[in-house]
C-alpha cells in the first residue's frame, strides 16, 4: 500500500480493527497549492502565530527551512483536517512521498462551553469570523479563562512516515501550507481544537437564542428597534434570486441601410462603440450579480481612449489600424505608448493605467513594510537588490520592476525593448508580485536602469 493509499483509507477509517470517528461534518480536505514563488506565508497574526509554534519549538531548525522550500515548490499535497489532527502526503525533493502528520490537542467539552459563552458576550466577534477574521480580543479572553486556541512552544506534534522522531522535512512543509489555510479561513483552527464550522456556528446560533429573554405579554411593542443579540439569532427571510447573467452582451443595431451616413459620421465607427458600451455594460451586471461594486467612476478622456483602444482586438484590421491610429493620437500617445497602456488597463483598468503613467513620493513607512516583506520571502543569499525611485523599485542586474498603487497594491513590471510594461495582476504582497516578474523569460537585462522607459510617451 503506498502513502495516497494508506492516507485514504485513515481519514475515512477502513484500516483494519480501526473505525473512524470523523465523517462529513467534522472532517475538511483542502486541494494541493500550486508553487508559491516568493511570498510570506502567513499573512494574518494567527498564520503567523501558527508558524512561530513551528519554528520556536523544532529542534533542528534546518529541517523547518527544508520544509519551508518544500512547500513553497508546491511539494505538499492534499491537506486533510480534522479534530486534533491534520494529515497531507509530501514529497520530497527526490519526488517520494511519505505522508506526514501534525496533532494538535483538542478542546475538552467544559473548554468549548467557556470559549462559546465568551463569543457570543459580542456578536463582533462571531461577525469577525464569518468574515474570515480571528478575533484578537476572543483569544486573550480565552487565554485568561484558560483556553488555549493558538498553539503554544511544542504543542505541534509531529509523525511521519521517514521515521523521523521530531520535525522533519515532510511535517514542517505541512504546517507551512497549513498557515496558509489559516490565513483563509480562522475555523480551520477550531476544527483542529475538535469542533466543525457547522458545529460551532449553530451552537452560537442556540446560546444567542436562549440569551434573550422573552418579553412578559403585557409589555408595550418595542418601537427603538431590535436587540443585536436576537436580530443575529433570528433566520433572515430567503432573499429572491438574483436574475441570471446573459451569456454574452447584447448586439447592437446594424447600421448597415442604403441610406448614406450625414456628413462626418462613419457607422463602422458608431457600431464599434455600441459594441464596447454594451461590452462594458455587460461587464458591470457580471460584477455587481457577483458581489463587487463598479469601481471605475468616471473616466478621463484619455483614459476612456485606453479602454476603447482595449476593445480593438476583434475588430477588422484596416480598422483597428486606423481607429488606433486616432486613438494614439488623440490620447498623445506614440502607438508602442498605446500599446503598454492597453496592456495596463486589460491587467486593472484606470488604477493600473496610474500605475504605468504616473510617478510619485511614498512616505517612509510604507517601504519599511515593503522590505521587511521582502526580507522574509527570500533566504538571506537570495534577497534580490532593490534601488527605489519614487513609488518603483527596479531589481539591480535584472528586467523586473515593483510598482506600489495609490491603493496599497503592488505591480508587477519587466523591460522590453526599452520600455517599462506590466507583467501580471496587483498583489497585495510586494514578494508575489516580484515573484511575478521574475517568472517570465529574458527581457532586455538592463532593469538597472534609472526606470525610465525608452520613448517618452508616459509610459514611465
Amino acid at each position: 500500500m503506498n502513502c495516497e493509499d494508506d492516507l485514504h483509507d485513515t481519514v475515512t477509517g477502513r484500516h483494519e480493527g480501526t473505525a473512524s470517528r470523523y465523517d462529513a461534518a467534522t472532517e475538511r480536505t483542502f486541494a494541493a497549492q500550486p508553487p508559491a514563488r516568493g511570498g510570506s506565508f502567513a499573512r494574518t497574526w494567527w498564520g503567523r502565530a501558527w508558524l512561530a509554534a513551528l519554528e520556536d519549538g523544532a529542534l533542528d531548525s534546518a529541517q523547518v527551512r527544508a520544509g519551508r522550500r518544500l512547500a513553497r515548490a508546491g511539494a505538499v499535497g492534499a491537506v486533510s483536517v480534522r479534530p486534533g489532527r491534520v494529515t497531507a502526503v509530501v514529497r520530497d525533493r527526490v519526488g517520494t512521498g511519505q505522508r506526514a502528520d501534525v496533532l494538535l490537542t483538542e478542546l475538552s467539552e467544559g473548554q468549548w462551553d467557556r470559549l462559546l459563552d465568551l463569543a457570543v458576550e459580542r456578536s463582533g466577534d462571531v461577525a469577525a469570523l464569518l468574515d474570515g477574521e480571528m478575533p484578537p480580543r476572543l483569544v486573550e479572553d480565552a487565554a485568561t479563562a484558560g483556553i488555549d486556541l493558538l498553539p503554544g512552544l511544542g504543542e505541534l506534534e509531529a509523525s511521519c512516515g521517514c521515521g523521523a522522531w521530531d520535525h522533519c522535512g515532510h511535517t514542517a512543509a505541512l504546517c507551512y501550507q497549513v498557515a496558509r489555510l489559516l490565513d483563509e479561513d480562522p475555523f480551520v483552527l477550531l476544527l483542529l481544537r475538535g469542533r466543525s464550522p457547522r458545529a460551532v456556528l449553530d451552537d452560537l446560533q442556540a446560546r444567542g437564542t436562549a440569551a434573550a429573554p422573552p418579553e412578559p405579554a403585557t409589555a408595550r411593542p418595542r418601537r427603538d428597534g431590535v436587540d443585536a443579540a436576537q436580530a443575529y439569532a433570528a433566520a433572515p427571510p430567503p432573499l429572491p434570486a438574483p436574475p441570471e447573467l446573459p451569456g454574452q452582451p447584447g448586439l447592437p443595431p446594424s447600421l448597415d441601410s442604403e441610406t448614406p451616413p450625414a456628413a462626418g459620421v462613419d457607422p463602422t465607427a458608431v457600431e464599434f462603440l455600441a459594441a464596447r458600451t454594451a461590452d462594458e455594460a455587460h461587464r458591470m451586471l457580471a460584477e455587481a450579480l457577483g458581489g463587487g461594486t463598479h469601481a471605475c467612476g468616471e473616466l478621463t478622456a484619455d483614459q476612456d481612449a485606453v479602454r476603447l483602444a482595449a476593445g480593438l482586438a476583434d475588430t477588422p484590421r484596416a480598422f483597428r489600424t486606423a481607429v488606433g491610429r486616432r486613438l494614439a493620437a488623440g490620447s498623445g500617445r506614440s502607438r508602442e505608448g498605446l500599446a503598454s497602456a492597453v496592456l495596463a488597463w486589460r491587467y486593472g483598468g484606470a488604477e493600473a493605467l496610474s500605475v504605468l503613467e504616473e510617478e510619485w513620493a511614498v512616505e517612509d513607512e510604507p517601504w519599511a513594510r515593503a522590505r521587511r516583506a521582502l526580507e522574509s520571502a527570500w533566504e538571506d543569499d537570495e534577497q534580490p537588490v532593490l534601488r527605489a525611485r519614487g513609488n518603483r523599485w527596479t531589481v539591480v542586474g535584472t528586467f523586473c520592476q515593483l510598482r506600489l498603487g495609490r491603493d496599497g497594491r503592488w505591480w508587477p513590471y519587466r523591460k522590453e525593448r526599452g520600455r517599462w510594461s506590466p507583467a501580471g495582476d496587483a498583489a497585495q504582497d510586494p514578494a508575489t508580485a516580484l515573484a511575478t516578474a521574475l517568472s517570465f523569460g529574458d527581457g532586455d537585462g538592463d532593469g538597472d536602469g534609472d526606470g525610465s522607459g525608452g520613448e517618452d510617451t508616459g509610459a514611465g
